[in-house]
């Protein structure tokens, strides 16, 4: 059985500027709704044409990056398969670039935050439902691509190497990257 696990293609909307502690949300939902801007590189197709089914979150530049990527029928479109929602605050003037609030924000989750969003441990117990999705799809299909997202796929990644999964560590975050996790019975 294998298991690929693919970043999505670049997003149409940029995480750029400057923003409000309050407008933060609104500039992720934004994100979360955008579709993608590019086409997926050679070895990412070809790697996905070995794929037998395609599995994706519900976002949109998820499902655009697996048609992108050759398929039409996508066996599961799932919330589970998200990346992790960035806890942020919905008051607040204190004005710092995106990239700055990204950083912050991540690191609180860290650290147990989660207000309108995740917790660490909260994702990492979504990545073990995903993990497990993805392994009883891998029985019935034997080969898998998720097109998913950078900090989700790595925590899925951690899941399927400690249940006995063979593949990279880190499942690569840019764009298109992927990973190759196998599973061989004894």
């Amino acid at each position: 059985m294998e298991i690929t696990l693919i970043r999505h293609g670049k997003p149409t909307f940029e995480l750029k500027g400057k923003a409000k502690a309050r407008e933060v949300g609104e500039i992720i939902s934004r994100y979360d709704l955008s579709g993608i801007a590019d086409e997926p590189p050679a070895n990412a197709k070809q790697r996905a044409s070995a794929c037998h089914v395609a599995v994706c979150s519900d976002f949109t530049r998820s499902l655009e990056s697996a048609k992108a990527l050759g398929f039409r029928d996508i066996v599961l479109s799932n919330p589970v398969f998200r990346e992790i929602a960035a806890p942020h605050f919905k008051t607040g003037s204190l004005t710092m670039s995106v990239g700055a609030w990204g950083v912050l924000l991540r690191c609180m989750s860290v650290l147990g935050f989660a207000q309108n969003g995740e917790s660490l441990a909260m994702a990492k117990r979504r990545a073990q439902v995903a993990a497990s999705t993805l392994i009883d799809i891998a029985h019935e299909h034997q080969r898998v691509l998720l097109v998913g997202h950078g900090f989700v796929n790595y925590f899925i990644a951690q899941e399927l190497l400690a249940r006995n999964w063979v593949g990279p560590s880190k499942p690569g975050g840019g764009y298109w990257e992927y990973g190759v996790y196998q599973y061989h019975p004894t």
